[in-house]
């Protein structure tokens, strides 16, 4: 459609008969009437000059028609709304039984990161690949206090172009993915391994301060405050003696554990030990893999489910949460921490801010004991659903300390070859 106006000013130039570009103030805008969505597309060329405004206005109504021809609108939406859109798709995904609900509170996490950088107003169309060139430099001096670690920026650029590739195939943005720059690769530092983990003494000395906090608050489960100590300070020692990921403990159920005794020895030396037979469904899972693995039984699952079963009424069993306050909503988050802080305090465990000691800590150190002890890494990595390759990258440090610790063992084999951690 051609323009209306037919007269024209110095500081107005006609751009193929469809589109004009005028000075406002000191710089050029570009201005055409677009027929389908019924408004003026305005676009500032940030620049003084006429001959650069005129070259810059005709590249301008050329992306226009591109991008009309392959059926793009101008008018976009804002990077709140593409958020939203996105989160909403992952949703889905997750009663579908696609990603784990875990994995989807961590896309949202990622994505309100870069919605704080980014601006939540902000247009999608306006995005360019070069917008998030410095989200690194963003995040790691976030709020003046050191910010977010390599790895976890790394994994926010991949959530986030994964989010752009999305909405690029609904034509709701012109680019495909953000231009991040290219972050140094992630190299596991000994020390800083080892800082993350707790040694044997200083876990001993947690499960000691847990087991006498939950013995005491027992007295009186009627009470919320004592009843959440007691689920919470259960949680964190049945974290230690099993390796489990925060997203798997959390969605266990009854159902998914199965009191069970081995035979250690043979003849004279033939003994029964309790076990427990616990499985990781694939849902819960965060590599979508359903597992088996046994531990110990040191009387944890026993008197959690003594406490708590009368508490669940009516209710089938099985289908209970183990972690629950009513077996049917997951400790929260929040109340773990604080119940993981207190008795780090409790326990004199030394520098543990320095250390970045958090409750997924004690899968750390389950998965570093378990190979001092002696089992394969292909044993431990079955175990706790992971890779073999994964195992190695991340504790390779431990291969230099294997030799010293394989006569104390922490695990046995039954008769009927069942692997037992102890």
């Amino acid at each position: 459609m051609g323009l209306k106006k037919k007269h024209f000013s110095d500081d107005e130039v006609v751009i193929f008969d469809e589109a004009l570009i005028q000075k406002r103030g000191e710089f050029w805008h570009f201005r055409m009437w677009l027929e389908r969505e019924n408004k003026y597309a305005r676009v500032s060329l940030r620049t003084r000059n006429r001959d650069a405004a005129i070259a810059k206005g005709k590249d301008v109504f050329h992306q226009i028609k591109a991008n009309q021809t392959a059926g793009k609108t101008y008018f976009s939406l804002t990077a709140q709304q593409g958020v939203d859109m996105y989160l909403e798709q992952r949703k889905k995904d997750v009663d579908a039984g696609l990603i784990v609900k875990g994995r989807y509170g961590t896309i949202r996490l990622h994505l309100n990161h870069w919605l704080n950088f980014i601006g939540a107003k902000t247009k999608l169309k306006e995005l360019e690949r070069t917008d998030c060139e410095n989200y690194y430099h963003h995040r790691s001096e976030e709020n003046g206090k050191g910010g977010a670690s390599l790895s976890t920026i790394k994994n926010e650029q991949s959530s986030i172009n994964a989010m752009m590739e999305w909405l690029y195939k609904r034509n709701e943005v012109t680019i495909r993915e953000f231009d991040f720059k290219k972050l140094p690769r992630i190299y596991n530092d000994e020390e800083a391994i080892r800082r993350a983990t707790f040694t044997p003494e200083e876990v001993t000395n947690l499960r000691k301060a847990l087991f006498n906090e939950a013995t005491e608050v027992a007295k009186d489960l009627k009470n919320k405050r004592n009843l959440t100590r007691f689920i919470t300070a259960y949680y964190l020692m049945v974290a230690s003696i099993t390796g489990l990921r925060t997203g798997e403990q959390r969605q266990l159920t009854w159902g998914d554990i199965r009191f069970d005794t081995v035979v250690k020895g043979e003849g004279d030396d033939e003994e029964e030990i309790p076990v427990v037979a616990i499985t990781v469904r694939a849902e819960t899972s965060k590599v979508r893999k359903r597992r088996v693995f046994y531990v110990q039984d040191d009387e944890l699952f026993d008197n959690l489910l003594k406490a708590m079963k009368p508490l669940m009424g009516k209710q089938k069993l099985s289908d209970c949460l183990i972690f629950s306050r009513d077996g049917k909503a997951m400790i929260k988050e929040h109340d773990i921490l604080e119940t993981f802080a207190w008795a780090l305090k409790k326990a004199e465990v030394k520098d543990h801010e320095k250390r970045n000691l958090v409750p997924y800590s004690f899968r750390h150190y389950f998965i570093t004991d378990r190979i001092k002890s002696g089992l394969s890494y292909g044993n431990v990595a079955k175990m706790c659903g992971t890779s073999v390759t994964q195992i190695e990258r991340t504790y390779f440090h431990i291969d230099t300390e294997i030799m010293i610790s394989n006569a104390l063992a922490g695990y046995f084999v039954s008769k009927d070859g069942v692997i037992v951690t102890t």
